[in-house]
């Protein structure tokens, strides 16, 4: 709950479930930042005296904010929002320029009001409650007026508006402090408003800022590239400052928004770690000063560089929404938050928590030469593997033979689809299976009729457009420009009412470069960035809101726009263009510890693969696959029987498991040479664990697996699937077991292994769930001196599937 204790000075008190954020009104005005952490006993305000920091004369040369106060310095305060001047020389949340160039201001309290539910946002998605606000960001439910059933439905969220005044300019500033109390997350976000009767330049807006007291703490980042996102960096917060932007118009595979802070000893169990995330899809930027005092400013936003918005009198302007949360739990505490926070209050619309469909993509089957007949064919083969959804991948549209035309012109190509996309799609379903589609609508090539009609509707310099740099041979759309969205989103409803489609990937595959809206004058070309990512949320929105029966996946090259903002509209996201699964349990590794499973596809390909040519087994590639939305991305008709059979064995366990696996609560343990995974159920009576190995050490024979999430005081039934080994997997080992000399893929080892499989572990147990948490020692592993049922096969990037049933005392399943 949200406690606000005093009147003319208050102390703000956040309170989670096992969480506290407090501060309070300063005797200047300035909110100063007392604590952040885990819960404490406040009854009164004297309560709080102990975290109150005591001033007698402010230290060395620094500035004092007034001349009657000889104590008292900003520079050596905890403080919830500054900006330059006034004796500050910290980051700025906020930096102005008036129409005489001056950038200092002075903020300070002017009035706060309390609500129950949340409010929304005019411009950006948002964070959402059930009461307060609706699925769809920027507008109000029915019965947001109703406080009885606003108080009733809204989740135990509360908001507190905090009004402060500039008292040099007399401009407004609201910051948003929402409480979402049962996952211990906070959301923070500011509106400027402009009540100084002239013109303003807004040169940064920050989500937040928050200032915390001295201590020694380690920052960990997430930042990859293309098919390699998500990479975890950890290192040590020293004096200076630690930041990380982005300036690709895009939020994420070089550095994903999401960011932690935490103390030295932090693992995946123990430890104090603050988490950081951006409701935002374009260029962020955070950062993390530590002053050689030691005090230490966390602040989160739209990057500042190469950004700029004129504001006249009058009118407003939003940050995005910060998001922030606590645990004394460790990393797995922070990602229960995080996680619980995003099914719960990000993802909307009838996709939130309904389970997703087994996909087929024909795109690393086809590339780009698809027709109707092989579509058809490979349609035929997914339906009777018990797939669920097959979808059409680039390559449908104009005369798109390759990526270097037609881009833009979505009408199918009546060579590859004589009967249209209504024809296809009714053939598909009649498959029993769902039908979708790949779309990049934000994009152009130069060759095609789209930009050929409308060559100023890119964002490109329009007296040197010979000159323009391109990626992927595609120019992106001026989303800057109101008139081109509007287009797009006439365009792109025609085509989504032109057949039964329920399935669309969205994809983005280039960042941007040269960028300048042919729209916009001079002055406002540095608004063009934010302004896009506004046109984007706009089409986005109007979009699902016309089709929300449709499954939206979001993909920007892969992983290169997994955020907040795009999973407030498209329920889940293409984590990477890489499907190689030893590369992708390190890109889902990483994913997990600010989003869940539910928010990522990961699909089974072909081996070698693709990216990587790495060969890895059918059980490898599935087991990865199936800790995300599973689907399979492979030409099924070119499989031998035993693989096919296989895949519809995968398919029915998945199916069988598909809710936990899909919104089951995810844990980590181990995540070097062994790797630990835990999904278990929300009643925590089912689990899912994952094993693998990437590489094979000799002579260690002994193995365990470590569990998490699971309740100490239950029973469980702890096993596996039985294990087949392909006696082609021992090699020329087989002579040691046959009277004639085998030569190793010869004809006759071949035929041995159509009739012959070696049996592998087994596990099967029941035990009390603090017992398999400690770890529970699987198989010996084979070490060259024998093989039989009770050694476990793991060559190089082997994966295993554990299951857990809770039963009762005499070992029936509950």
């Amino acid at each position: 709950m949200i406690r606000i204790i005093g009147r003319d000075r208050p102390v703000f008190i956040l309170e989670g479930r096992q969480s506290a954020y407090i501060f309070r009104v300063l005797v200047t005005g300035h909110l100063e930042h007392l604590y952040y952490g885990g819960k404490l006993r406040v009854e009164r305000k004297s309560d709080l005296d102990p975290l109150i920091p005591k001033r007698a004369f402010a230290p060395g040369n620094t500035i004092l904010y007034d001349n009657t106060r000889p104590d008292f310095s900003l520079e050596s305060t905890c403080l919830e929002w500054t900006s330059p001047g006034k004796g500050d020389p910290r980051e700025p949340m906020i930096e102005l320029v008036d129409a005489r160039g001056n950038r200092s201001a002075d903020w300070v309290y002017e009035s706060c009001e309390l609500q129950k539910g949340k409010s929304a946002m005019a411009t950006m998605p948002s964070a959402w409650a059930k009461a307060g606000q609706s699925d769809a960001p920027g507008e109000q439910s029915d019965d947001a007026g109703d406080e009885s059933r606003k108080s009733k439905e809204s989740d135990g969220v509360e908001e507190v508006r905090i009004t402060l005044r500039d008292r040099l300019s007399k401009n407004r500033l609201d910051l948003y402090y929402a409480l979402f109390s049962e996952k211990d997350v906070i959301t923070r976000r500011a509106l400027l408003t402009n009540e100084s009767g002239e013109e303003l330049v807004i040169r940064r807006l920050m989500s937040y800022g928050l200032d915390l007291r001295p201590r020694a703490l380690d920052v960990i980042a997430f930042d990859g590239g293309w098919a390699h996102e998500m990479n975890q960096k950890r290192q040590p917060l020293t004096v200076g400052k630690w930041s990380m932007t982005s300036r690709a118009g895009t939020s994420s595979s070089r550095c994903n928004p999401f960011f932690m802070l935490l103390s030295p000893d932090c693992g995946e169990d123990r430890g104090e770690a603050y988490a950081f995330n951006l409701i935002y899809s374009g260029n962020h930027y955070a950062a993390v000063e530590r002053t050689a005092a030691g005090l230490v400013r966390v602040l989160a936003g739209i990057s500042p560089e190469d950004f700029s918005w004129q504001l006249s009198p009058g009118d407003s302007f939003e940050s995005p929404e910060g998001v922030l949360t606590y645990s004394d739990r460790g990393f797995n505490g922070i990602s229960a938050n995080m996680h619980s926070f995003v099914r719960e209050h990000i993802l909307r619309g009838i996709w939130a928590k309904k389970d997703r469909p087994i996909l087929l993509n024909s795109w690393e089957s086809h590339y780009f030469d698809i027709s109707e007949k092989k579509l058809l064919s490979l349609g035929r083969e997914a339906a009777r593997l018990g797939i669920e959804l097959f979808v059409m991948d680039d390559g449908w549209f104009g005369e798109r033979t390759d990526d270097h035309r037609s881009l833009g012109d979505w009408t199918p190509d009546p060579k590859k689809l004589p009967g249209g996309l209504k024809s296809l799609a009714d053939q598909i379903h009649g498959l029993g299976l769902d039908f979708g589609i790949w779309v990049e609508p934000e994009m152009v090539n130069t060759d095609s009729d789209f930009y050929r009609q409308h060559p100023d509707w890119t964002m490109e310099l329009p007296w040197r457009r010979e000159s323009q740099a391109e990626g992927r041979n595609q120019r992106i759309l001026d989303l800057a420009n109101p008139q081109v969205v509007d287009e797009m989103i006439r365009r792109l409803k025609e085509l989504f009412s032109s057949a039964e489609i329920n399935y669309v990937k969205w994809d983005m595959n280039r960042i941007f470069s040269d960028v300048y809206s042919p729209a916009l004058p001079f002055a406002r070309q540095q608004e063009t960035g934010h302004r896009y990512v506004l046109g984007l949320y706009r089409m986005m929105k109007e979009l699902t809101e016309s089709f929300p029966e449709i499954l939206f996946e979001g993909c920007a090259a892969g992983g290169n726009r997994f955020d907040l903002g795009i999973l407030s509209y498209f329920p889940q996201i293409w984590g990477s263009d890489d499907t190689d699964p030893v590369a992708r349990i390190d890109i889902q590794r990483g994913y997990s510890y600010g989003y869940p499973q539910i928010c990522f596809g990961s699909h089974v390909s072909a081996s070698p693969n693709h990216q990587t040519l790495r060969r890895t087994s059918l059980d490898t590639r599935f087991a990865v696959a199936a800790f995300g939305n599973l689907g399979y991305e492979l030409n099924l008709r070119d499989l031998p029987r035993e693989e096919k059979e296989k895949i519809r064995s995968q398919i029915s366990l998945y199916k069988k498991y598909r809710h936990i696996l899909q919104s089951g609560q995810f844990y980590r343990g181990r995540g070097d040479n062994e790797t630990d995974w835990t999904i278990v159920s929300a009643d925590r009576s089912r689990a899912v664990g994952f094993y693998s190995r990437t590489v094979n050490r000799a002579g260690e024979d002994l193995s365990f697996f470590y569990p998490r999430g699971l309740d100490p005081a239950r029973r469980y039934h702890f096993f596996n699937r039985p294990q087949k080994v392909d006696v082609r997997a021992m090699g020329s080992l087989i002579n040691q077991q046959t009277p004639l000399h085998v030569r190793e893929g010869g004809l006759l080892h071949n035929v041995i292994a159509g009739f012959v499989q070696l049996k592998g572990e087994t596990e099967d147990l029941t035990a009390y769930g603090d017992a398999l948490m400690a770890g529970l020692a699987c198989g010996q592993n084979f070490v060259g001196t024998g093989f039989d049922e009770r050694v476990r096969y793991l060559p190089d990037f082997a994966c295993r599937l554990y299951f857990m049933e809770e039963v009762d005392s005499q070992g029936f399943y509950s």
